[in-house]
C-alpha cells in the first residue's frame, strides 16, 4: 500500500493493471488543470475549418495563426488534457494513443482497452485506433 499521498501537479500512472484507480484520480486531475480540458475530454474537439463568406465549410482546415480566441481556448484544452494523458501512461500504453491528436479519443481508447471481456476490448480497441 501507499504510504504517501499522489501528486497533485502531475497526473497518475497507468500501469495496464490499476485503470479503476486512474480513471478516477485522472478525473480529478483533468479537472483542477480547467474547466475546458475536462470538458474536451467529455465533448471532444475538432481542428477549426475555413468557412466560406456563407459561413459554408470550405475544403481546408483554418490555419492557427488566423484561429479566433475561442478556438485557441478550446485547443489549448484539448491539448493540456492531451499532454495529461500522454503523461499518465507507461510506453506500453502509450503506443496505444500516441497517434490521436484529441483527447476525448485517447480517453476512449484507454477506456476500452480496460473495461469489459478480453475478446470485447480488441474488438473496440481496433475501431477506436481507426478513428484517430
Amino acid at each position: 500500500m501507499d504510504k504517501e499521498g499522489g501528486f497533485v501537479n502531475r497526473p497518475p500512472l497507468l500501469d495496464g493493471s490499476n485503470y479503476d484507480y486512474l480513471k478516477s484520480r485522472m478525473s480529478a486531475f483533468l479537472k483542477s488543470i480547467d474547466r475546458k480540458t475536462w470538458k474536451v475530454v467529455l465533448k471532444g474537439w475538432e481542428h477549426p475549418v475555413t468557412l466560406d463568406e456563407d459561413g459554408n465549410r470550405t475544403a481546408g482546415l483554418k490555419p492557427e495563426e488566423e484561429w479566433t480566441a475561442a478556438e485557441d481556448e478550446l485547443a489549448l484544452g484539448n491539448s493540456k488534457a492531451l499532454n495529461a494523458l500522454f503523461n499518465g501512461v507507461d510506453k506500453n500504453m502509450f503506443r496505444l494513443i500516441k497517434q490521436c491528436t484529441v483527447a476525448k479519443d485517447s480517453w476512449k481508447i484507454l477506456k476500452t482497452t480496460h473495461d469489459g471481456t478480453t475478446k470485447a476490448k480488441s474488438a473496440k480497441l481496433q475501431e477506436k485506433i481507426k478513428q484517430c
